[in-house]
């Protein structure tokens, strides 16, 4: 990438501060002799240094991305503006939206926040025997895993639990229960799962396949860091076909997944989502459960909580830590779970993600004092999702010094041949967001003299989207080349500003 001071490597510190240096030293040497015309007043050494700054024409053609952009950068300290390119045009924000997913749920619900996981029993409890039922309670936990749920079987073990007479039942119902985030998502991206109260591997199903003697064999795991239990609610069949690579069917209960032999190679694995969460938790606390001695039942979901005796509990990390992975790792699912639990919080159960970021919109337009934000869900998944630059500015010029910095993911600004700059002068803490020829990022720049900087810079090509069928949605032609040149023209853009406006 061609920096904006023409450096053939790193923009280290030194080489910005020397380079400056040095055109001071130009401007002084070229007016040493008696000029032979008047000439106006010469510019101050660093002004004279700003003016070789590419302007946002040429950083934005040599992007091949004229009238796909918009940007706005403000002071942070002082919400002066700075400069604007088609600031008010709404575009689809992708996964810049969490940033706000995350500052609804910190009004909402607090830092300290913890999401609860229980197990309790119905019918008492005689001789280590729970008389009733045993029931697996979730409470919007979108960290929760295998190595948790194991965890959580000890404990009922260590509880003196030896055996339950009645059922086994799964509530799910802290949330509303859907099938996938996106329905317009391509049915195999893990990105995508199904949402409900409880969660577990981020609704995520391992499926491993190996190849010996000619045959394949496959596995559909709810793998964790320490525990493979396999699942029979997710269920792969191969098939003798060239396209589509991979089929969907829900039969029976049962999330009925195909795949086309001739794409499996010698072997491999990916993450399928899981479209029915609380069935699949339950199976695996079963085979968990049963490795202590606890024999139980195939697990129900039930739509009512019945009373008990809580036996067990876990809670998540504060919420502060959930939001701070949510934003460096981009989990769709996390995003969706709190932003739902913190509409649930404010103004009672949503129905529908569509309703839960429509009560986020209003929030943001109270109390950020956003005009024209436009969000259909909390992860910024959803193609209908429209945002402004200046709108996202104008919340984070509102928010600074609140703590939002401190969780966004820092950004590594990189030399021309795309390796990352450890000494960079300019420092970046923002979220990215990627899309099918969407490229967002909106956070603050520190520059060298510690200014610091709220930015919005939003690229989309909708013409090109229109025109994606939804089988090529995971990978269309000339998607990545697009994003490439996209986030080199938001690094041209930083460093831009970087100079001109905190040098």
């Amino acid at each position: 990438m061609r920096y904006l001071l023409a450096m053939k490597n790193s923009f280290s510190r030194r080489r910005f501060l020397t380079t400056a240096a040095a055109g001071l030293v130009a401007a002084r040497a070229a007016h040493a002799a008696p000029p032979e015309a008047s000439l106006r007043p010469v510019l101050r050494g660093e002004d004279f240094f700003k003016r070789a700054v590419r302007s946002v024409d040429e950083i934005l053609s040599d992007a091949r991305l004229a009238g796909k952009v918009s940007f706005a950068v403000a002071d942070a300290a002082t919400g002066l503006p700075l400069e604007t390119h088609s600031s008010e045009i709404a575009r689809p924000p992708a996964s810049v939206a969490k940033a706000l997913t995350a500052l609804y749920a910190l009004d909402a619900l607090g830092a300290e926040h913890r999401f609860e996981t229980r197990l309790f029993a119905t019918g008492g409890v005689v001789n280590g025997e729970i008389e009733g039922d045993l029931v697996l309670v979730g409470g919007g936990d979108p960290t929760l895993d295998t190595d948790t749920l194991a965890g959580m079987a000890a404990d009922l073990k260590a509880a003196g639990i030896i055996g339950v007479k009645g059922g086994f039942k799964i509530y799910e119902g802290a949330l509303p229960t859907m099938p996938r985030i996106d329905p317009e998502q391509p049915d195999q991206v893990g990105y995508n799962p199904g949402v409900s109260g409880l969660a577990l591997n981020y609704n995520r199903v391992h499926f491993e396949w190996k190849r010996a003697n000619g045959k394949y064999s496959v596995t559909m795991e709810g793998r964790s860091a320490r525990y493979r239990p396999a699942v029979r609610m997710a269920a792969m069949q191969l098939r003798d076909r060239a396209a589509p690579v991979y089929t969907y069917e829900d039969q029976g209960g049962v999330d009925v997944w195909t795949v086309a032999r001739g794409a499996l190679g010698s072997g491999g694995a990916r993450w399928l989502p899981v479209r029915k969460p609380g069935l699949y938790a339950g199976e695996v606390f079963a085979s968990v459960a049963g490795s202590h001695g606890i024999r139980l039942k195939a697990p129900e979901l039930v739509e009512s909580l019945p009373k008990g005796e809580t036996l067990v509990r876990h809670q998540s990390a504060d919420l502060r830590r959930i939001l701070r992975d949510m934003l460096k790792w981009s989990t769709n699912l996390t995003a969706e779970m709190v932003g739902l639990a913190a509409t649930r919080a404010r103004d009672g159960k949503p129905d529908s993600l569509r309703a839960s970021a429509d009560a986020m919109n209003a929030w943001a337009r109270h109390s950020l004092g956003m005009q024209s934000v436009a969000l259909v869900d909390h992860s910024g998944l959803g193609d209908d999702s429209r945002l402004t630059a200046a709108d996202m500015v104008t919340a984070l010029v509102k928010v600074h010094g609140s703590g939002l910095r401190e969780i966004l993911k820092p950004i590594a600004l990189r030399d021309e041949k795309y390796r990352v700059v450890k000494d960079h002068p300019i420092k970046v803490d923002a979220k990215t967001g990627t899309l099918n020829f969407v490229s967002a990022l909106a956070g603050y720049l520190t520059s060298p003299d510690g200014t610091v900087m709220a930015f919005a810079i939003f690229a989309a090509d909708q013409d090109i989207r229109a025109t994606i069928s939804r089988a090529e949605r995971e990978g269309p032609p000339g998607g990545k080349a697009w994003n490439g040149r996209a986030k080199r023209m938001q690094q041209a853009l930083l460093e831009r500003w970087g100079v001109l406006y905190g040098a």
